[in-house]
């Protein structure tokens, strides 16, 4: 595919909303996108995905590595890429900036014109000519003005703007394109959409035609024209069972919704999947292995202390079938689950670990794990890549074991990967590319 990566000035100048109407504005074209985030984040591909109808990939060096982060780009299919950058262009040790280089596609930057016209082209040829500075082989080949009036404002802008710098369009300052935002983040794609009339108002005022003429192919795509996908479908449609196969459950609701596309990808291509919602009251069904992928257990902890299938977990992780748990699918695995409120619930008390809601986040980083023994994701000595955004706090039992030394992060006071039977929780997320989803897969 073609594509860009849509950056901002900064956090907060409206990148998710520009990229939902920039996907519209190109599928408006004729165009079949394929949305992405750069970054680990889980939230705003959820909008991608609502907007768009299919998932959102993360392209994040950290996680995945150069070849791996360029690996899942190119299993995406369709005609453009829309890249949504993460926090500012040049911000954090893994940037957009770095990214977008690593990648070879231009990008076009979304600046917040709400209090400013000449200034907005002053500071888009700023952030070009930063990159020179910065060391980063990128070009700043684009403008898009966020929250900017038609007519004289953003004609202003536009015309203010050089000629190596393209106008591709404003997104309107309208009340209902604002998302909002609770801990973690933004709400989720599909509890607080965006209305199709918003959205459609918002690519009314996108170039098009623009854009398509800055996206390119990027040139290391030569390097995999022999680059096979997973052989499942990319809607994320199961295919038929192989009784050859080991058999993975995976919970997929409201408080187990933080899994990576590539991920379940990854595991569809190597195992059976049988999805279960806990929250809605699904058994766990017959299967070889579970995976608990992160999300909000503490917003739905009352039903799922209730949970048939959290029961019915504790008694197969006691029988030995290996259990895969990821920050809120850890949280599900402890002995209890205190919200901010301070009302505790029981839990499915697989790990000797009570949970308790903090007001603030209590972690926010990259991570890399070191295997201290040998686990579900990991063999004594490797390391792992990950990342880690919570609001709680953990406090194991005194002689709890865990699997890995936190070598950057914060983990559980240095430590993450808590292990009982052949279950493991951690707070970090992994990415399919770090290998940990073939080595649980391998150990069914």
């Amino acid at each position: 595919m073609k594509g860009f990566v849509l950056a901002g000035t900064s956090s907060g100048v409206g990148k998710t909303v520009a990229t939902l109407a920039v996907c519209r504005a190109l599928e408006r074209a004729g165009q079949e996108v394929r949305p992405a985030k750069a970054g680990p984040d889980f939230i705003d591909p959820s909008h991608h995905a609502a907007v768009v109808g299919r998932p959102s990939r993360t392209l994040d060096p950290w996680l995945e590595g150069e070849d791996g982060m360029r690996r899942t780009y190119a299993r995406g299919e369709g005609d453009i890429c829309v890249v949504e950058g993460m926090m500012g262009l040049y911000d954090g040790d893994t940037s957009t900036a770095r990214i977008a280089a690593m990648l070879d596609l231009p990008v076009v930057l979304v600046v917040d014109a709400s209090a400013g016209m000449e200034s907005i082209a002053a500071t888009a040829l700023g952030f070009r000519e930063y990159a020179d500075r910065a060391g980063v082989e990128i070009d700043v080949a684009g403008v898009i003005a966020s929250r900017a009036h038609e007519g004289r404002h953003a004609d202003g802008i536009r015309d203010a703007l050089p000629a190596e710098l393209t106008y591709a369009g404003r997104i309107p300052p309208r009340d209902d394109l604002e998302i909002p935002e609770r801990h973690l983040g933004l709400h989720l794609g599909d509890e607080s959409p965006l209305s199709t009339e918003a959205v459609d108002a918002a690519a009314d005022g996108v170039r098009a035609e623009r854009l398509l003429e800055l996206a390119r192919r990027p040139g290391w795509l030569t390097d995999f024209s022999d680059f096979s996908p997973d052989a499942v479908p990319d809607d994320g449609a199961g295919g038929a069972t192989d009784s050859s196969r080991p058999t993975v459950a995976v919970a997929r609701d409201a408080a187990f919704c933080f899994a990576y596309p590539s991920t379940l990808d990854r595991l569809r291509a190597r195992a059976n999947v049988v999805t279960f919602a806990p929250v809605e009251g699904d058994a766990l069904p017959p299967c070889d292995g579970v995976y608990l992928p992160g999300g909000y257990p503490e917003l739905h902890a009352e039903t799922l202390s209730r949970s048939s299938a959290l029961s019915a977990l504790s008694d197969r992780a006691a029988d030995g079938v290996p259990v895969f748990g990821e920050c809120g699918g850890f949280m599900a695995l402890g002995e209890s689950l205190t919200t901010a409120e301070g009302e505790r619930h029981e839990m499915a008390g697989v790990l000797p670990v009570d949970i308790r809601m903090c007001d603030r986040y209590q972690a926010l980083d990259h991570v890399e794990l070191r295997a201290t023994r040998d686990a579900l994701t990991a063999s004594k000595g490797e390391t792992l890549r990950g990342h880690e955004f919570h609001y709680s706090t953990a406090d194991p039992d005194s002689d709890a074991t865990f699997a890995f030394e936190v070598e950057r992060g914060t983990g559980i006071d240095g430590f993450d990967g808590l292990c009982e039977y052949e279950t493991l929780g951690t707070y970090a997320h992994v990415h399919a590319e770090s290998g940990a989803f073939d080595r649980f897969v391998d150990r069914l």
